[in-house]
């Protein structure tokens, strides 16, 4: 077996990439990718059943698998009509978007391996691999691969693809079972297949993507196999969903249910996981984890590294250990931060085991917040460095209502703590019971397929090329009118004016259906107009909208992508789910590297500027008026490189404003990721009553060339962040103060975030000023509170590149160094008072 060091030959991270193709080079993420495939490496290059496995009977598969009824098991998607058309496809006219399994081969009866078949639904078409197109990406071949219920055998990995969701039946799980001879490689599903020059991908740009209703079954391979069930090394917008992980029970059990070991997530729910040594291993810069419930699991969560991770939802049983977060120990910890909280950990000997203590290293790595974690018979909570009890369990029934480890600001601080904290007072409409209110996105599994309305039956094109506007418009009415659910075809539909959404909508896009703007209506930056209107000003009631992207074509000054306006009740808010905004980029964004290439060796001033590059006055804004508004796994991002691009190079596209949230509330941020905007990515205006599941920001890459506003005015009704100084110098550096701002907070209230990064890797495209050592000088600031603002808490803020993680009305009051975690600084706890 090759060393770690041989197998990453070319790998992604060797060469430093960590922002979204940035090239950013991080020694010690490095470090900690190259140990853990080490340590890992009979996962990584599993060859199949140990030899021992051939001296003793092993279960195997011999007749087929009962199908269950029909009527029990009937799916919309399977039988609606499928016309997707892949519009800026080389080939569009024959291009499949749509693929059954089945119509490949695939038998799905419990005896059959199902490898080929699935690989070549998978793969057929001319579509991005990861050994065929990889490290470079494209949007032009996007697939849908549907599995109808039944038991998939498998003795090799189903490879996935680039911009590939992989959907079963959500009525009647399909089961993907591996052969006892399953021979490999890195996952019964390989999400980022290894090859001679590393991952297909670089993990941190591999977007769009989803796994779904699942059960993936390894219980055929022997016990002392080191099976996986998933290998997931992604990025933003990519999610799983509603999986379950069947695995060896058996004492030694060295399977384990999914693997990553790098990227910069990302978010994931509903998982059930049954056995393992392992049932998760994981090691991902930041994600949102919901949902997830561990069954007889030696270690259910295995947390090798990271910057920020955000888990609630979870629980664990009859495990020997809940979460190890230890990796690396007291004097080199490798997880940055956790905040674990509305769990629960029964019958498991060890809650937590953590290697943070008053002298360990780095300074503030292991920063660890629990709130509102209820335990049945653990008898140690959470166990310290040298199996010291740094919190005492019970045989009981006890719930931790708050404890943290780490540094806090209460605003001022450095303070080094470790043990009970006042947990969060949670506004009532933010609850569903004690915890916070959730839902997942919801399939329509029991709707008919007459319940849905096609927006290309409904006579919109999706061609990219056809104004779009008024079919979809009447689709969406149509739809509405009859109560029945709006199925946007895969397409990317042109659109000259505001799409309005009306009250009651249910909308459901295949394979990231876009919207896409274009024309003169929105590129009026001292007018800006929504491209997509959720409910008018005054309108109450909610939606619902998943699966689909909104994008801009050229330059679109005042395209303002969402503006949300209902007023929903906090027991029935609205719901958008995977929907994402794209600006530049991609193929049929005329906002690519033929159009935008960067220009770093040039002065970029109001006078010189691309001015067909700009793209967009902001991404979503969610306006005063408006109240009940869920977002899970939503996307706002601004392109810095080129998709389409086999080198991936990057490029230059300005939009003006991230979010910006008025609202009163109640509004949920679960998964959120803003980045690549001029002024700001986060801005809370005179808002209240909003929760936060790991917000993730980076700031524009061209900045401070040109600085921030430019090229946008001032707008004082949107309370703009106005920029007075273009330096500052401090520590002996000459540090860029005119900046976009990572997160903006003026005259708000209860604001409860539950993990923050907020990312400043280049200054003018240089990572000179983000490298360790090199004293953060990207940028003077990035998060910051101003007026009068009441009940603000972030957990676990982790920083990148900026010289003060926190300012407070013009005073920096956190100093990098100061909560040094090796890459990046961290406060485990920030409350303004």
């Amino acid at each position: 077996m090759r060393s770690a060091i041989a197998f990453l030959a070319g790998f992604a991270l060797a060469s430093g990439v960590v922002a979204q193709h940035g090239h950013v080079d991080i020694p010690e993420i490095d470090r900690y990718v190259h140990s853990m495939l080490d340590k890992y490496n009979k996962y990584t290059k599993y060859p199949g059943p140990s030899p021992t496995y051939w001296q003793h009977p092993s279960p195997r598969p011999t007749k087929p698998v009962p199908k269950p009824p029909v009527d029990k098991c009937s799916f919309w998607m399977e039988n609606i009509k499928h016309q997707g058309v892949a519009a800026f496809n080389p080939s569009p006219s024959t291009y499949q978007v749509f693929r059954n399994v089945k119509d490949f081969g695939a038998q799905g009866d419990g005896v059959t391996d199902d490898t080929a078949a699935i690989n070549n639904a998978i793969s057929s078409g001319g579509r991005c691999g990861p050994q065929t197109c990889g490290p470079g990406t494209t949007t032009t071949s996007p697939a849908v691969v549907y599995f109808p219920s039944g038991t998939y055998m498998v003795n090799a990995s189903i490879i996935d693809y680039y911009y590939t969701q992989i959907i079963g039946n959500p009525n009647c799980l399909p089961v993907i079972r591996a052969f006892a001879t399953f021979t490999g490689g890195l996952g019964v599903i390989d999400g980022n297949q290894y090859g001679a020059h590393g991952l297909g991908w670089g993990s941190t740009n591999t977007f769009w993507r989803q796994i779904r209703n699942f059960v993936i079954d390894m219980t055929l391979v022997p016990a002392s196999s080191a099976i996986t069930g998933i290998h997931w090394p992604t990025a933003q917008a990519t999610s799983l969903q509603n999986i379950v992980f069947n695995m060896s029970q058996e004492g030694g059990t060295q399977h384990q249910g999914f693997f990553i070991e790098e990227g910069s997530g990302g978010f994931m729910n509903d998982l059930t996981f049954y056995g393992g040594l392992n049932a998760i291993t994981f090691g991902n810069q930041q994600f949102t984890v919901r949902n997830l419930t561990f069954y007889n699991a030696v270690t259910a969560i295995n947390q090798i590294w990271d910057w920020g991770m955000t888990y609630y939802g979870i629980t664990i049983n009859n495990c020997s250990v809940g979460l190890n977060m230890a990796a690396g120990g007291p004097t080199a910890q490798s997880v940055g931060s956790m905040t674990f909280f509305d769990s629960s950990i029964t019958n498991t000997p060890i809650g937590i085991i953590t290697a943070h203590d008053a002298t360990s290293q780095p300074l503030t790595a292991g920063s660890l917040i629990v709130e509102n974690v209820a335990l049945k018979n653990v008898p140690i909570a959470i166990q310290g460095p040298g199996a010291t009890t740094a919190l005492a369990g019970t045989t009981g029934q006890t719930t931790i209502t708050g404890w943290g480890e780490g540094h806090s600001y209460t605003p001022n601080g450095p303070v080094n703590f470790e043990g009970p904290i006042v947990p969060n007072n949670r506004p009532a409409n933010l609850l569903a019971g004690n915890r916070y209110y959730a839902r997942s996105k919801p399939q329509y599994q029991n709707y008919p397929v007459s319940s849905f309305v096609s927006a290309r039956t409904s006579g919109a094109t999706g061609n990219g090329h056809t104004d779009d506007t008024a079919a979809l418009q009447r689709a969406i009415y149509a739809a509405r009118a009859q109560n029945k659910v709006l199925y946007v075809d895969h397409g990317d539909y042109l659109v000259t004016s505001t799409i309005y959404v009306p009250s009651g909508s249910k909308i459901v896009g295949e394979s990231y259906s876009v919207i896409l703007s274009s024309g003169s209506f929105f590129n009026n930056v001292n007018k800006p107009q929504p491209v997509v209107q959720i409910g008018k000003n005054g309108e109450s009631g909610s939606i619902e909208w998943s699966d689909m992207i909104v994008s801009t074509q050229g330059q679109q000054r005042g395209a303002v992508l969402f503006e949300y306006n209902l007023r929903a009740s906090s027991s029935s808010p609205s719901g958008i789910w995977d929907v994402h905004s794209r600006i530049g980029g991609f193929a049929g964004s005329n906002l690519g590297l033929a159009e935008c290439p960067k220009t770093p060796t040039v002065n970029v001033t109001s006078a010189n500027l691309n001015q067909n590059c700009i793209a967009a006055f902001m991404h979503f804004h969610v306006t005063k008026q408006s109240s009940g508004l869920y977002l899970e796994n939503v996307w706002l991002w601004t392109a810095d490189h080129d998709v389409e691009d086999p080198a991936l190079t990057q490029i230059t596209v300005y939009t003006g404003r991230g979010m910006l949230v008025e609202s009163s509330g109640p509004v949920w941020l679960v998964g959120t990721a803003v980045e690549h905007n001029v002024l700001y990515e986060y801005q809370f205006v005179k808002a209240s009553n909003v929760f936060g599941g790991q917000m993730q920001i980076e700031t524009a890459y061209y900045q401070s060339n040109p600085p921030a506003p430019i090229p946008f005015p001032y707008v004082a009704s949107l309370n703009d962040p106005q920029f007075t100084v273009a330096t500052i110098t401090a520590d002996g550096y000459v540090i860029p103060a005119s900046e976009g701002w990572g997160l903006r907070i003026v005259d708000s209230s209860n604001l409860l975030f539950y993990g923050v990064g907020l990312y400043s890797f280049f200054n003018n495209y240089s990572t000179a000023c983000s490298n360790q050592g090199a004293g953060e000088t990207c940028q003077n600031h990035i998060f910051g509170l101003e007026g009068r603002n009441s009940a603000i808490s972030l957990y676990n803020l982790n920083t990148v590149g900026t010289h003060y993680q926190i300012t407070i009305d013009g005073k920096e009051v956190a100093y990098y160094a100061d909560n040094a975690n090796g890459f990046i600084s961290t406060v485990a706890l920030f409350r303004n008072a």
